[in-house]
C-alpha cells in the first residue's frame, strides 16, 4: 500500500473547538440548547439569511427542506445527476421522484439550458447542486423557476462561503442546506444547516425537524429526529469564526495548482466564472488522455490521496435503476468516468502543492 503524503481532505480541529466542547460538556445541557440557537442565528447571518435551522446532517437538511416545500408523491424535482446520492435520495424520502438534467462541463454544475424540457405538469421544485464550492448560474435557474412557478432548493452542502453575483450561496433560492460532514469546509463533526429568508418554511422546517410537534407533545404532522445538539454547534460556532480563513487558504491553493498546471498535456483545471466566487470543497480536474487509473496511480505512488467525484451519474445507480429513476445526461457521464479530485485544503504546504504539479507533470509525460 502506497505511504500517502498528501491526504485529500484534513479536517481542522484547534484549542477552540475543543475549549467550546468542554464547556458545554460541564454546562450539562448536551442536546438541542442554547448553543445550538446561537449557532443557527450566527451562520444564517453569516450567509446573509433571515432564518437557520440545524439538523444532524447534511442529508436530514435537504429531506426537511424538500417537506417544507410540500415535496411529495406525485411531485418531481429537477436535479444534476453528478453529486453525492444524498441529493438524490432527499427527494425519493418524500415520495416524490429525482428527473435529471444534464451538466455544465466547465463547472460541473447543473446546465440551467437542460432544465426546462424536462418541465411537466408534476415538476415542483429545481435543487441544483452547488458543485466543489461553486454556485450554479443562479439567475437562468431562478429565471425558469419564476417561469414555471417552481421552487429553488439550494443544495449547498460543499459551498459554505461561495458567491453568486453579490448573493451568497445559501440566500439565494426559497431555502437552502449545508453539511458539516468533516471533510467540509467548516465542520461540526456531523450536521446540517437549512437556511431561507422565507419564515414560513423556516417554522414549516423546525416543525418536521422535530417529530412534527412545534408545541410539546402535540404533533400536527409526521415529523424525524433530525435535530442538532449542543456539542455539534459548540464546534460550529468555533469553526464559523475561521471558515473565511480557511477559504481564503482553499482559493490560493487552488490558484497556486492551477499556475501549475496551466500548460500541463491532458489536465483540465477547474473553471470559476468570474461572476462567481469558488471556495474548493474540492480541487477537480479532468482528464483528457489516457485512462484516469493510470493517472491516479501515478498519484498514488508519489503519496498524493485523490478521490472521483463522482463515478456513477445517479441515475446509474443500482437501486435508482430498481427504482426505474432514469435519465440521459451525456456530459455527466463524459465527466463521471474523467474527474479526479486533488488536495487542497488549508494545511497545505507549498512544498505539498509542487508534489502534486510534479506527479502529474509526470503522469502527463508518461500517458498517451
Amino acid at each position: 500500500m502506497a505511504n500517502i503524503k498528501v491526504s485529500i481532505a484534513k479536517p481542522i480541529i484547534e484549542d477552540e473547538e475543543i475549549e467550546n466542547v468542554v464547556e458545554v460538556l460541564k454546562s450539562g445541557m448536551i442536546a438541542q440548547g442554547p448553543k445550538v440557537m446561537e449557532f443557527e442565528e450566527k451562520f444564517s447571518q453569516w450567509v446573509d439569511a433571515k432564518y437557520g435551522i440545524a439538523t444532524n446532517s447534511g442529508t436530514a437538511a435537504l429531506h426537511v427542506a424538500l417537506l417544507a416545500c410540500d415535496i411529495g408523491p406525485g411531485d418531481e424535482v429537477i436535479t444534476t445527476p453528478f453529486t453525492f446520492i444524498a441529493s438524490g435520495n432527499s427527494i425519493v424520502y418524500t415520495g416524490a421522484t429525482p428527473v435529471f438534467a444534464d451538466i455544465d462541463l466547465d463547472t460541473y454544475n447543473i446546465d440551467p439550458n437542460t432544465i426546462e424540457d424536462l418541465i411537466t405538469d408534476k415538476t415542483k421544485a429545481i435543487l441544483p447542486v452547488q458543485l466543489y464550492g461553486q454556485a450554479a448560474d443562479m439567475d437562468k435557474i431562478r429565471e425558469i423557476a419564476d417561469k414555471h412557478d417552481l421552487l429553488v432548493i439550494e443544495d449547498a452542502a460543499q459551498a459554505h462561503g461561495a458567491m453568486y453575483n453579490d448573493e451568497k450561496v445559501g440566500s439565494i433560492g426559497d431555502i437552502a442546506c449545508f453539511s458539516f460532514y468533516p471533510t467540509k469546509n467548516m465542520t461540526t463533526s456531523e450536521g446540517g444547516m437549512i437556511t431561507t429568508n422565507n419564515k414560513e418554511l423556516a417554522e414549516k422546517a423546525k416543525v418536521f425537524r422535530a417529530h412534527g410537534s412545534n408545541i410539546k407533545y402535540q404533533h400536527d404532522e409526521i415529523g424525524f429526529n433530525f435535530r442538532s445538539n449542543d456539542i455539534a454547534a459548540a464546534i460550529g460556532l468555533a469553526q464559523l469564526e475561521k471558515i473565511d480563513e480557511f477559504n481564503k487558504q482553499r482559493i490560493a491553493n487552488a490558484e497556486y495548482l492551477n499556475e501549475g498546471l496551466k500548460d500541463v498535456d491532458g489536465v483540465v483545471t477547474p473553471a470559476s466564472p468570474e461572476n462567481r466566487k469558488h471556495v474548493y470543497h474540492q480541487y477537480t480536474i479532468r482528464v483528457t488522455k489516457g485512462d484516469r487509473d493510470e493517472w491516479i496511480d501515478i498519484l498514488t505512488e508519489n503519496g498524493i490521496g485523490t478521490g472521483i467525484h463522482y463515478p456513477i451519474p445517479l441515475y446509474n445507480q443500482p437501486i435508482y435503476e430498481e427504482l426505474k429513476f432514469t435519465g440521459s445526461s451525456p456530459k455527466a457521464e463524459l465527466a463521471a468516468n474523467t474527474v479526479i479530485s486533488l488536495p487542497v485544503h488549508p494545511s497545505l504546504t507549498k512544498q505539498d502543492l509542487d508534489l502534486i504539479i510534479e506527479a502529474l507533470k509526470e503522469a502527463s509525460n508518461k500517458i498517451n
